[in-house]
């Protein structure tokens, strides 16, 4: 059954936020992006300062090197992001290059397809994390998921309007995007297999997960609301953020009871 959550939970995650950004027009996805980028930071800090960290220090292992894990996790996302963010090659119009016909156009597919290799890997590692979280327990297993569907929808939403603008159809965008949500099936399924047999490595996956979800609150989606706002909308951004955390702690509490 353990095999059947992962699957199923990898399968919703990758489905569910292509169907949103098939059923919805590009200016109401830009709005929901918006909102879900302030849900997704509460419901990531949450889930990893109140529930998966908490959980990898009950066990035996020490705490130093359960600190240490999330140094290097946390450095360790830091630089693959930097590697990210070293294959997308930007061009301006008006820059002074001399550069020939239809390059704007090519270099928009480059950089739409290293935004579906990125989010490819990104995703294989949701599904691994999610197989360690359930291998753990089937609540951690839950809420870890719940944190990591919260945070796909928006981040694909967004993927997808990206892949729009780097010239890809809607069709292509939203088929393109589904595939890359898949290869987070398959690291579930590997991390199945490969993590099962090795129990002790739980606490540490766990940690690593938390660096994963501490990192992209603090480093991505944080920057993105550090902009001066009317007040409606920063109460508005404060609310998403508290629903965020309230969702994650209503679920800890009834799945624990």
């Amino acid at each position: 059954m353990t095999l059947f959550y992962i699957v199923a939970v990898t399968l919703v995650g990758g489905v569910l936020s292509v169907v949103i950004a098939a059923s919805l027009t590009f200016a109401v996805l830009g709005q929901l992006v918006r909102h879900l980028v302030s849900l997704s930071t509460g419901v990531l800090l949450a889930t990893a300062l109140l529930h998966v960290l908490p959980e990898a220090f009950e066990s035996p292992v020490d705490p130093h090197a359960l600190f240490a894990t999330l140094l290097g996790g946390l450095l360790f996302f830091f630089l693959l992001e930097k590697a990210e963010l070293y294959r997308h090659a930007h061009h301006h119009e008006g820059d002074g290059h001399g550069h020939h016909h239809h390059f704007d156009a090519e270099q928009a597919g480059r950089g739409g397809f290293s935004v579906l290799v990125g989010d490819s890997i990104h995703n294989f590692c949701d599904g691994i994390i999610i197989a360690a979280a359930f291998l753990a327990s089937p609540e951690l297993g839950a809420t870890t998921s719940l944190a990591i569907i919260l945070h796909e929808i928006p981040q694909e939403v967004g993927d997808t309007i990206v892949l729009i603008n780097a010239g890809f159809s809607r069709r292509k965008a939203l088929l393109y995007n589904a595939a890359s949500g898949l290869t987070a099936v398959v690291g579930g399924v590997l991390g199945y297999f490969v993590v099962g047999a090795w129990d002790a490595l739980f606490p540490y996956l766990l940690v690593v997960a938390s660096s994963s979800f501490i990192y992209v609150a603090v480093a991505d989606l944080i920057p993105q609301m550090q902009r001066h706002l009317p007040w409606r909308e920063l109460l508005a951004q404060v609310a998403w953020i508290g629903a965020g955390l309230a969702i994650i702690l209503i679920a800890s509490r009834w799945m624990h009871s």
